[in-house]
């Protein structure tokens, strides 16, 4: 993980120079569909904020968002924007709570895949009895090493993994994004 936050801190203008300040329709859905599990000004931890895109989405509609990422450099091209992001290592600090929800999309694939279980469960902690839980891992198999090392999930394998933390699957999707990366995303509650 500390190899990843490297790397994001290096090249987190680059990035935001190619993220659109609007979430894609499939992604804009899978947040309406969070919400609509969050009661009125509820209270919404992102893990891995980056841009802010997602948290500024979400907030349009109704929520509270405590914005955190591991990257100070994403916290500092928040700030430029008037947004405060608090740094949170997912794996590695508390993420405090309880939340409404919780939000994690594009980020633990960069979890090892050996720590995924202890985050899910830390994830559930933080959240209120019923909170909801949207998250993206990518699909596939195995890890791959780097810059930004990433771990990839099967649908079934990774459905496991929430169950056990004590999560229920309210709905998830598979897409393959303008990349073609293949991406599984799960909108959970815990039970």
């Amino acid at each position: 993980m500390k190899d990843t936050i490297a790397y994001y801190e290096r090249s987190a203008r680059e990035y935001a120079k190619e993220i659109d300040p609007l979430p894609p329709a499939n992604r804009a859905a899978a947040l309406r569909r969070l919400m609509a599990l969050v009661p009125p000004g509820g209270m919404v931890m992102e893990i891995g904020s980056g841009t802010g895109r997602d948290a500024d989405y979400l907030e349009s509609l109704g929520a509270t968002v405590r914005r955190t990422d591991a990257a100070r450099s994403f916290a500092d091209i928040q700030a430029e924007r008037g947004k405060r992001v608090a740094l949170v290592d997912v794996v590695a600090d508390e993420l405090g709570g309880p939340y409404d929800a919780v939000l994690a999309m594009c980020v633990l694939m960069h979890v090892e895949r050996g720590q995924i279980d202890g985050v899910l469960r830390k994830v559930a902690a933080a959240l209120r009895p019923g909170g909801a839980f949207l998250l993206s891992v990518r699909d596939g198999q195995g890890e791959s090493i780097g810059p930004a090392g990433m771990a990839f999930w099967s649908r079934s394998d990774f459905a496991d993994r929430l169950a056990a933390a004590g999560f229920s699957v309210e709905w998830d999707d598979h897409h393959v994004d303008c990349d073609d990366d293949a991406w599984l995303t799960f909108l959970v509650a815990t039970r």
